[in-house]
This record gives C-alpha cells, sequence and structure tokens, in this order.
C-alpha cells in the first residue's frame, strides 16, 4: 500500500512539472487504483476469514457431537460392566444350588447300600420283584415277617433313608405358617424316589408325588446316559411350579465295586420356591428398576419361569419370540449379548443375559434405561447445546474481534493479560494465606528434594521464613535423617505415580513427635519439573488421646468382666480365655489390626449380659428347664444391647449380637448366613465353642483338645466358618497351642507364643 501511495506520488509530481490537467487526472487515477486494490484486499481478506470460521464451526461442531457419543458410549460400557457383574454372579448362585441339589441325589446313588438294596429288590436275575408293599398292597398282605420277605427290609430301609435325606435337604412341600392337624396327611407335592429303568418306584419318600411331572419321561432317558438332568419347573400336582431331578443309578460289581450296568434312578422333585427365587435378587443393589428373571424358549415363544414384577406368578407368562424389540427375546437368540430393549411390559431397558449350569434356563438381568441413562442423556444434551452456544458464541466474537480491529484486539488482550495477572498475584497472595494458616505443614519439592513451595509451618523449626526456604534441600530445613526418609516416600510416589501416605517417629523441635505425612505427585508442566506436595501433621496428641480413651475402655471391660466372674464362677475366666484365643486366631488368619481389637473386646465382653441372668441359674449344678436355658442364651444379644451406647469405634455390638448365628442361616437372632455374618463373629464363634468344650462344667468334664477339634470339624459349614477351625487347627499343630491347652487349659494364654 505505501509503495503505490508513493509511486503515486511520484506520477503527481512528475505531471505536475509537465502540466496541471494532466496531473489532476493522474492523480485521480492512482487514487482509484488504489482505494480498488485495497477493496480487493479487503475482500479477499473478509472472505478468508469467513471460510476459516465456518471450518472451525463445522470442526468443532463435529468434535462436540463426537464427545457427546463417546461420553454415551462410555456409559453404556459402564452399565455393561455392571450388569454383567450382577447376571455373572445371579447365574453362578442359581447354577450352584442346582448343583447342590443334584449332589444329593448323586451321594445316594453312589451309596452302595442302595445299590445292593436296589438289585435286591430287583431280583439277581433282573426279574422284576414288588420293592414297596405300601405301593402293591395285594402282593401277599398277610405276609409280616421281614425275614422271609427280605424285600420288605430293602424298602423299609430305603424308605427311611429318603425321607430322611429329603427333610433334611429341603425335598420337601414348602412350609406354610399355622399349625397342620396330626390328622392330616401331608401333601404329596415334592419328596425323593428311586425308580427302576422302566420309570417304575421302587420307594420313595412320605411327600413323594404319586405322579411324576410332565415330561419327566425324557429327564430319565437322558440320566440313561450317565447324565445329571434338571427337569422344569413345571406345574406340580398343586399346580405350584416344581423341580425335577434324576441322576443314574449303578449296579454294584463284586469284583470292581461301584460302575455296573445302570439299574434305575435316583429322582428328587422339590418346590420352584423361595429357595431358588431369592437367588436372583442381587443382596445389594442401588438401582430401584433393576430386575432378574429366569427365561427360556418353548418353540416359537420365550417362558417366563419365574414370577413377574407386576405380580403375575411363575410360568404365567409366555411370549412370542419375534415380538418387536422383547429384551428376554432377543437374549434368547443371543445368549450373552449386552444390549437395549424393552421388557415384557414395554419398558425400554438395557439387559444382558448369562445361560444357567445344567439347565435351558437364561438368566435375564435387566434396568430400565430411564435410570441408568436418563441423568446421562440429559447432561449430554445440555452439553452438547451449551458447547455449541459456545461455538457459535466464539465464532461471533472472533469475527466481531476482528472486524474491530488489530490494534483494539492487542489493546484488549493487554488489558486482559494485566488484569489476569493481578488475579493471579491476589490468587498466590490467598494461597499463602491459607496455607500459612493451616496447622499442618505444606510443602512442594522436586526430584533434588529442593523446595518450590512451602507454607509457615513447613519451617519445622528453623527459623526460616517460606520465602527463603524455597531453593534450599530437606537436609538444610529437618536434617538428615528426617529429610532421607521423606525423600524415600517422595521418589516411592513418583515412582508409582500415585499418593504414598506413611506414619512414623521424627524429631521436631528437639524432642520427638508422631508424624502423619502424606506425599502427593504431581507431574511436570512447561516451567515446573516433576515435584511432590507434602503434607505433613502433627499427631502425636491426638494419638496419645487414642491411647487413653482405649486404657479406659479396656479398664472398663476389666471391671465388667470381673463382675461377671463373681457373678457366675463355673465360667471364671472363660471371657478372657476367649478374647485371647479369638486373637490368635485372628492373627493365624491374617487378619487386620482392626480384626484382632475387635475380637479382643468382643471376647472380653460377651458374657457381661450375664448380669441380668438370674444368679440361682448361672450357679446350679442341676438340671435346667428350657426356658432358663433360653434366659442364658438371650444374654449375649442382651450384652450387645447394654453396650449399644458405648463408642469402640469398632464393630464391637454388632460382633457380639452376631456370637449365636450359624453358618447354615438357622442361628439366632437375626437368622445371617454365610459371609452375611461379620468375619470377627465368625472368629470369636469358634474359640468360645473350643474353650467351652476344653473347660470343666458342673455337669461334665473337660474334652480333650483333639476331641474339641474333633466337634469343631463336624461343625464346619453348618455352625462355623471354615477358615477360623481351620486356622485353630493349625494354630494348635503347629504354633504350640495344643501344649499349651493340654497342660493348663484354665489358665492359658493364646497369644503366648
Amino acid at each position: 500500500m505505501s509503495t503505490e501511495e508513493a509511486g503515486g506520488g511520484g506520477g503527481s509530481a512528475r505531471a505536475v512539472s509537465s502540466g496541471g490537467a494532466m496531473a489532476a487526472d493522474g492523480h485521480a487515477a492512482a487514487a482509484e487504483d488504489a482505494h480498488a486494490v485495497a477493496g480487493r484486499r479487503a475482500r479477499r481478506a473478509m472472505g478468508l476469514v469467513v471460510a476459516l470460521l465456518v471450518l472451525a464451526g463445522l470442526a468443532g461442531g463435529w468434535f462436540v457431537v463426537s464427545f457427546v457419543q463417546e461420553e454415551r458410549s462410555r456409559a453404556l460400557q459402564d452399565w455393561q460392566v455392571r450388569l454383567g457383574i450382577v447376571a455373572e454372579g445371579r447365574a453362578g448362585a442359581v447354577s450352584q444350588w442346582l448343583g447342590e441339589q443334584a449332589a444329593i441325589l448323586s451321594r445316594l446313588a453312589d451309596n452302595p447300600s442302595v445299590q445292593l438294596y436296589v438289585m435286591a429288590l430287583k431280583g439277581d436275575a433282573g426279574g422284576e420283584t414288588e420293592a414297596d408293599p405300601e405301593a402293591n398292597p395285594e402282593a401277599d398282605p398277610g405276609r409280616r415277617d421281614t425275614a422271609a420277605r427280605p424285600e420288605v427290609v430293602e424298602g423299609a430301609f430305603l424308605r427311611t433313608l429318603l425321607n430322611a435325606t429329603a427333610d433334611q435337604t429341603g425335598f420337601v412341600p414348602a412350609r406354610r405358617s399355622g399349625r397342620v392337624p396330626a390328622n392330616v396327611a401331608v401333601p404329596e407335592r415334592a419328596g425323593l424316589a428311586v425308580v427302576d429303568t422302566a420309570g417304575d418306584r421302587l420307594a420313595a419318600s412320605e411327600t413323594m408325588p404319586a405322579r411324576l411331572p410332565d415330561g419327566f419321561g425324557s429327564a430319565l432317558a437322558e440320566a440313561g446316559q450317565g447324565q445329571v438332568v434338571v427337569h422344569g419347573p413345571v406345574p406340580g400336582p398343586t399346580g405350584a411350579p416344581v423341580l425335577g431331578f434324576a441322576v443314574p443309578l449303578y449296579a454294584v460289581h463284586q469284583d470292581a465295586g461301584s460302575g455296573g450296568p445302570v439299574i434305575g434312578f435316583v429322582i428328587g422333585v422339590r418346590p420352584f420356591d423361595e429357595a431358588v427365587l431369592s437367588l436372583l435378587r442381587q443382596p445389594v443393589t442401588p438401582w430401584r428398576s433393576a430386575q432378574t428373571y429366569l427365561v427360556r424358549p418353548e418353540g416359537g415363544a420365550v417362558r417366563y419361569l419365574s414370577p413377574v414384577d407386576d405380580g403375575t406368578k411363575a410360568l404365567s407368562t409366555l411370549l412370542a419370540l419375534d415380538t418387536p424389540d422383547l429384551a428376554a427375546a432377543i437374549a434368547t437368540r443371543e445368549p450373552g449379548l449386552f444390549a437395549s430393549g424393552r421388557r415384557h411390559d414395554g419398558t425400554d431397558v438395557l439387559f444382558t443375559s448369562r445361560p444357567v449350569r445344567l439347565t435351558d434356563w437364561l438368566l435375564l438381568t435387566t434396568v430400565s434405561e430411564d435410570e441408568a441413562l436418563g441423568a446421562t442423556d440429559a447432561r449430554l444434551q445440555t452439553l452438547l447445546v451449551v458447547l455449541g452456544l459456545v461455538i457459535l458464541g466464539v465464532l461471533g466474537g472472533v469475527l466481531a474481534l476482528w472486524r474491530h480491529g488489530v490494534s483494539v484486539r492487542v489493546a484488549d488482550l493487554a488489558s486482559r493479560y494485566r488484569l489476569t495477572a493481578d488475579r493471579l498475584r491476589e490468587t498466590m497472595a490467598f494461597v499463602r494465606v491459607v496455607t500459612d494458616g493451616q496447622p499442618t505443614a505444606i510443602a512442594a519439592v522436586d526430584e533434588a528434594g529442593r523446595y518450590t513451595f512451602a507454607n509457615a509451618q513447613a519451617a519445622w523449626g528453623s527459623g526460616l521464613d517460606p520465602e527463603a526456604l524455597v531453593g534450599r534441600t530437606l537436609g538444610e530445613v529437618m536434617g538428615p535423617h528426617a529429610a532421607r526418609r521423606l525423600q524415600d516416600l517422595n521418589a516411592r510416589a513418583h515412582r508409582d505415580g500415585a499418593p504414598v501416605h506413611d506414619l512414623a517417629a521424627m524429631e521436631r523441635d528437639g524432642e520427638e513427635r508422631i508424624i502423619k505425612s502424606d506425599h502427593i505427585p504431581l507431574a511436570a508442566t512447561r516451567d515446573h519439573p516433576n515435584t511432590v506436595l507434602m503434607v505433613l501433621q502433627d499427631v502425636s496428641d491426638l494419638i496419645g488421646e487414642r491411647q487413653r480413651r482405649e486404657g479406659i475402655l479396656r479398664d472398663l471391660v476389666g471391671t465388667l468382666v470381673g463382675l461377671v466372674d463373681r457373678r457366675d464362677p463355673f465360667s471364671s475366666d472363660h471371657s478372657a480365655r476367649v478374647a485371647d484365643l479369638a486373637v490368635a486366631i485372628a492373627r493365624e488368619m491374617g487378619e487386620s489390626d482392626e480384626v484382632c481389637r475387635t475380637v479382643d473386646f468382643a471376647g472380653n465382653l460377651m458374657n457381661v449380659g450375664k448380669i441380668l441372668v438370674p444368679e440361682e441359674i448361672l450357679t446350679r449344678t442341676g438340671p435346667i428347664t428350657e426356658e432358663e436355658i433360653n434366659t442364658v442364651r438371650a444374654s449375649v444379644v442382651q450384652t450387645a444391647d447394654l453396650l449399644s451406647g458405648v463408642d469402640f469405634d469398632l464393630p464391637v455390638g454388632e460382633t457380639l449380637r452376631q456370637l449365636q448365628e450359624r453358618w447354615d442361616g438357622r442361628g439366632y437372632p437375626d437368622g445371617l448366613r454365610g459371609e452375611e455374618i461379620l468375619p470377627p463373629a465368625r472368629i470369636v464363634m469358634v474359640a468360645n465353642a473350643f474353650v467351652g468344650m476344653v473347660s470343666p462344667r458342673a455337669f461334665r468334664g473337660p474334652m480333650t483338645v483333639e476331641a474339641a477339634l474333633r466337634e469343631l470339624m463336624d461343625g464346619v459349614d453348618v455352625r462355623y466358618d471354615r477358615r477360623p477351625v481351620a486356622a485353630l487347627m493349625n494354630y494348635m499343630e503347629n504354633r504350640g497351642g495344643a501344649e499349651r491347652w493340654r497342660r493348663a487349659p484354665d489358665r492359658v494364654c493364646a497369644n503366648e507364643s
């Protein structure tokens, strides 16, 4: 522009020297040319800016849409993992339960006595002999001599075995509330039976249905191939759904033991009730709309085996496989698929499925899309709108700034920079005030151990100002010993890329203090190297107060235990010995310090509730009534109630309340089972049982250590968790515990080792 103007000026000067008219024409032409050139440049620049803004807008829009889609895809992946975990767990629980039922029948089938009795009932030559006189009352009803009729002995044995097994394992009709008159027959809805290869009954439990569930013949044919078969659920004799099980029964060879030809089957029928349906419910889930069903294909339809949430009973819902977007139909075609679809009631859901072992069932887990993705979709929709508006605003602002002129933009940017710098200084001053006002030492150090930031408390008694600490090393400020420990922790935080926490004794201001330190790695930036943020807190007073408080608690425990021991001379020192042994078991199991402290308190306090038991019951040497026994048993739960207001900072009260629960769920007072029982309670249960067995009582002498251990082993997975029992046995056999208890069982301290 300046060159053309200079050229125009030169032309005008030359024109003036040759004539006024030519000079005026030349000047006007030059000005017009310059204006045209400037206009073309401005239009080209304007077009280029507009094109760049359009491209930037399109790129921004594509990025926003891609980001929203990626976020939604990530949310779906998260739900795939969550639902997959639930479905895997529930399918595994159902499969395990089915395997346990089949194992019950397999144990009967593998019983040599059962095999021999069935062979005797069938006859040596394979001919059929009436097995059960009750099943055929016309077969010689006048003969009562069991020695003359061996089939009566076999039939009676099998019926007794089947009745006992059915009662113990749940192959009985579902129990109902209320009393049943003695003269009313038990309904035949479930039970166990032994049948021959033709399906004819040889022996059965009392409540075994006379007619087997529909289609059970195919199950026997499949079991005849040597397989364990689960049949159903199908409607039973009363219309309620039942499950059938069948396992092959083999003949016994005299020379080779079990393993001969199939001579019959052990079959079982049990209700398809809460015992199965409870396995479909996830113990803890935050999802209100989550539901889990059992389904199976039936021809061109899918049958819901379990009840649905609208109140429809089991087996009552049957929907066509071609129902549009039906989740159960999609899962039937592609088991294990995670997808979206519709529930039977039309609700849009996310779902996944898992096959159930031993069956043609499919476990389907669903959650409504509204609950799963509603909040995410709303957030992403808002984000899409906001980012779109931001992009449009940015583009409009860029265009406005460009039109306003470079000089104005530069001035505005300079003003903003100054404002930002002022705010940064104010922020740094605020950070300095805040950090200096903290009771903890806060400092940032680089990989060489030099301070890059420090608050007032980080001076560590050196007398230096925070600004004077910057650039100095940890050793110069804190001394070599503390500096070496802290620098090792900083190096570990750098190496692992994760915060490191430590609690150790350090010298500060000439005395040893307990210091809690947190080391947080900070990634390097363009202007700063790798740094670790250290937060050091003096917790000496806090730990001392905690130790004082725990000492008071232990004094209170000792007082209460002494009071109980004076009222119950027959169990004097019982609580202390239980506590000692429980701590030994917990340590043998590798449990945390929290668990060891919990079992110590709980063991010592378990008999405090005996304060409420009349002294004449505690000191009686003769028989006591059932009511008095229940009074003594209830004292353990009353111990938890009495101590409910004491803050132990440990689950002592919950542990005391659960000491009479059982691993199989038949305990007191809440019927907890398995992992529902706290680990400390499971440990104290075993310790209490062992101490009680090896201690003398008014009505019996003490058991030997070996007899007590055998008694505990017999109760594994019924009364006790096998892990503390195994730990106790290892302690007794390999840690010298048995010798100490045999030497002085009434004075032994289990923690002596």
